[in-house]
């Protein structure tokens, strides 16, 4: 398999992950798949972590991605997704 190959391949899997952080925390259900709806959410997001709050951000949103994912491995859901 040539290299481009491979680093295409790497890309697919890293974009597939991605959408399917989406999908798992309900954010295709709860905006009934509204594409520009999502993308105003994700410009939102990177907005406030080149803000000055971003710092904060970074740290509220990272902790409860951790709890989420914790609560996922031991079959939970998280109360307050």
């Amino acid at each position: 398999m040539c290299s481009w190959q491979v680093d295409r391949r790497k890309r697919t899997r890293h974009l597939i992950e991605l959408g399917g952080l989406v999908v798992k925390a309900g954010i295709v259900d709860v905006t009934k798949d509204d594409r520009a709806l999502i993308y105003g959410g994700l410009l939102w997001m990177a907005a406030k972590l080149q803000s000055d709050q971003g710092e904060h951000a970074r740290e509220v949103w990272a902790e409860k991605g951790k709890s989420a994912f914790k609560a996922d491995r031991k079959g939970d859901l998280p109360s307050d997704r």
